[in-house]
């Protein structure tokens, strides 16, 4: 763990040159470790994805646990999705209007078909508690030098967090290898700093759901998150 003590942030107007698009959707079940798939599904309708730099794929990971049910953690196992799922693609803004193609159409994911809706676009976040599922790190890294990593990488684009908590490796399948990731969590950024950080996000691996950091709104309920 890495803490400091944090300085109040200013106000500050968030860009709108990359925004999260959210899509409505019909699906009832996916693997637990549905990044590849999905992303190829994504990238098969959205050609222009997969080169797009600033693009990235929020995986889909519907409750942690409710009503008696836990989240499965063999790879292989299903999720079964709520209405309320959504999928949500990070994109330049003049992506947009190129993302709206997959309105109306059925993906298939690993066998489970996926009925993509119509979309919102949501603002980046001006919350300065952020958390990202996947961040990819070697085998077995230890968290120290994980943090130490990541610390480098984020002052490489002008960001300092004072408050930086990691979690449990997980490990995404593609059909060429196994990518290691650990999670991640930064507190008590600037707005600003909070802002570029969902931007730029962090490390390799964004169409697979890597790197991306989403708000999350206090720090004490990290831990059951990170675990």
């Amino acid at each position: 763990m890495y803490w400091q003590e944090a300085k109040e942030n200013e106000n500050y107007n968030v860009p709108d040159d990359i925004v999260d698009v959210v899509f409505s959707i019909q699906c009832r079940t996916l693997p637990v470790d549905h990044s590849y798939a999905l992303s190829q599904a994504v990238s098969e309708a959205l050609p222009w994805f997969a080169d797009e730099a600033l693009a990235g794929l929020h995986t889909i990971h519907g409750a942690e646990s409710g009503n008696g049910w836990m989240r499965p953690d063999k790879p292989d196992a299903l999720l079964h999705l709520s209405r309320r799922t959504k999928l949500m693609l990070r994109l330049p803004k003049q992506r947009i209007e190129d993302a709206g193609i997959l309105t109306g159409q059925t993906l298939s994911i690993d066998g489970n078909s996926m009925l993509v809706d119509k979309a919102v676009v949501k603002p980046l976040s001006t919350l300065t508690t952020l958390f990202s599922r996947y961040i990819v790190a070697s085998e077995g890294l230890d968290e120290t030098v994980f943090m130490r990593e990541a610390q480098a990488l984020l002052a490489d684009i002008g960001v300092h967090p004072k408050k930086m908590l990691c979690g449990i490796e997980r490990v995404i399948t593609t059909p060429d290898r196994k990518i290691h990731t650990r999670s991640l969590m930064l507190a008590d950024l600037d707005v600003e700093e909070s802002v570029r950080v969902q931007q730029r996000g962090l490390g390799p691996g964004r169409t697979l759901g890597c790197g991306l950091f989403l708000p999350h709104k206090d720090i004490h309920e990290v831990r059951p998150v990170l675990d």
